[in-house]
C-alpha cells in the first residue's frame, strides 16, 4: 500500500523492499482552470509547459551541468538515470514525465538525487505554479510497478516558477525518499540548479 507524504516527510524506500534497486519517479500536474495571483489579468497564449528533471548530487554538490538529466540531456552517463521524455501540456490523466533510477547503477559518490519541475519560460510567458493544479512526484517500484509513495501538493504556490518537488538519497545502505516542496522564483532551470554549486 501506498504511503502519502506531507511536506517535509522521509520515508525509507528500502524497508520492506528487500532487493529494491531500480525505481520510477512519476511526476504529474494538470493545468489549472483559471490563473491567480500577479498575472491573474494575463491572457495565456500558451499552455502551461512544466519540465521535470533529476540533479545527482554528490555530497549535497552539482559537480558539473552533466549531472543534470532533463529533456535536452535524457541520461546520465552512468545510464543509472534516465527521463523517459518531454510532456508540453500535462494534459490527460497519471504521470506527465517519469525518470528511471537504476539505484544499483548509480556510482557510489553519489548520494542524492534532487527533483525539480519547473515552468518553461515561466517568466516571458507570465506563468507560476499558481496556474497548476493535482501536482504531484511518486516513487514506483520497477520490478512490480508498485507504488511506494506519493507527495501531493497542497500548499499555494502562486507566483512560484519552480518547485524543488522532492529527493532521493543514500543514508548507509538505505535509500530514502523526502518530500521537499520548495517553490522558488528563478526563471530557469540553470537558476535552481544554482542552489547546488
Amino acid at each position: 500500500m501506498s504511503i502519502s507524504l506531507k511536506k517535509g516527510e522521509k520515508i525509507s524506500l528500502s524497508k520492506g523492499n528487500d532487493g529494491l534497486s531500480k525505481i520510477i519517479v512519476g511526476l504529474g500536474w494538470d493545468e489549472g482552470k483559471k490563473a491567480t495571483g500577479l498575472f491573474a489579468s494575463f491572457k495565456k497564449s500558451h499552455h502551461v509547459d512544466c519540465d521535470a528533471s533529476a540533479v545527482i548530487l554528490e555530497d549535497q554538490k552539482l559537480t558539473n551541468n552533466t549531472q543534470i538529466v532533463y529533456f535536452k540531456n535524457l541520461q546520465h552517463s552512468s545510464g543509472a538515470v534516465i527521463h523517459l521524455g518531454d510532456n508540453l501540456t500535462g494534459e490527460g490523466t497519471g504521470d506527465d514525465e517519469e525518470i528511471i533510477v537504476d539505484l544499483s547503477k548509480l556510482p557510489i559518490n553519489y548520494n542524492s538525487i534532487v527533483f525539480i519541475v519547473n515552468i518553461y519560460q515561466a517568466k516571458e510567458r507570465k506563468q507560476h505554479f499558481g496556474m497548476i493544479e493535482n501536482a504531484f512526484i511518486r516513487i514506483i517500484d520497477a520490478r512490480n510497478n508498485k507504488e511506494l509513495c506519493r507527495y501531493s501538493l497542497t500548499d499555494s504556490y502562486v507566483d512560484m516558477t519552480a518547485m524543488i518537488i522532492g529527493e532521493v538519497y543514500r543514508e548507509g545502505i538505505e535509500w530514502k525518499f523526502n518530500a521537499l516542496g520548495e517553490g522558488t522564483t528563478d526563471a530557469h532551470l540553470g537558476q535552481v540548479v544554482q542552489r547546488y554549486c
